[in-house]
């Protein structure tokens, strides 16, 4: 980790395989600074582990990166203690956030961390891309906040980005708050609405037997994409509600090969 008048920087990195045992192992679980680490209980063959928050950010000029690879074999969950709030600092310009998930055939990950927080005064830029091996199974939410109570947001960009077998899958950008494209609280992006979310979810089944599209709600909707994965999409007034939302989609897109298997 370094530190200074340009802001923190700081890596974590998690490395999951199989112990050939039935399980997943962690031979790398390394966390700097803002980004700490904790191994906690799972059943089966998951590990699981929590990004635990051990100082305030990211902050103006911060740059905070996650890497985490699951090989074949692994079953991975990363979650987050707690939301991420991006805040105002003392240092000038944008902070970063990168998210960099890498799975292998045979391997599944699941990218699941609390609520962003885009405080009123921040500005902050964040990507995550995930590169998929084919047989590769992801799970991946994104929840963003608008501000926090009775508070005008930050400037909060974000970017996805899906790559399977080195081609894309999906690759989108949402940019909001002060100084962002014109329009984004309009009728056609947010509507008035403070939290956004995204759900990926990847199996190789769905390239055979992609589940329907379908609203999911009057501001939800769940589509296949051009490959073994389906994106859902969901806008809503609070954090509350969008998890409500987005845990309903995961429920419908979990049990559809789950009933597939069964014969």
């Amino acid at each position: 980790m370094t530190g200074g008048a340009a802001g923190v920087t700081a890596t974590a990195r998690i490395v999951a395989r199989s112990d050939d045992r039935g399980g997943t192992e962690l031979p790398t679980l390394a966390g700097e600074g803002p980004l700490a680490l904790r191994r906690v209980r799972a059943s089966g063959s998951e590990a699981r582990v929590m990004l635990v928050g051990a100082m305030s950010g990211p902050l103006g000029g911060d740059h905070f990166t996650v890497e985490a690879t699951a090989v074949e074999g692994a079953e991975l969950h990363i979650g987050s203690a707690a939301a991420t709030i991006a805040l105002p600092g003392q240092a000038k310009g944008e902070a970063r956030y990168d998210v960099r998930l890498t799975v292998a055939e045979g391997a599944e990950l699941r990218w699941m961390p609390e609520q962003l927080i885009s405080a009123n005064g921040s500005d902050l830029y964040v990507t995550t891309r995930a590169d998929l091996a084919p047989g590769a199974r992801l799970t991946l939410r994104e929840e963003q906040v608008l501000g926090r109570a009775h508070e005008e947001p930050g400037r909060l960009t974000s970017r996805l980005t899906v790559r399977l077998g080195g081609r894309p899958l999906l690759d989108q950008e949402l940019s909001c708050g002060p100084g962002a494209p014109g329009g984004w609280d309009g009728p056609a992006v947010l509507a008035g609405h403070r939290a956004v979310g995204q759900l990926i979810v990847v199996r190789p089944e769905f390239a055979e037997a992609p589940p329907s599209a379908q609203l999911l709600g009057e501001y939800a909707a769940l589509t296949p994409l051009a490959g073994p994965g389906v994106l859902v999409t969901a806008l809503a007034p609070d954090a509350l509600q969008l998890r409500r939302t987005l845990d309903e989609a995961l429920r419908i897109l979990v049990s559809v090969p789950a009933k597939r298997d069964d014969h």
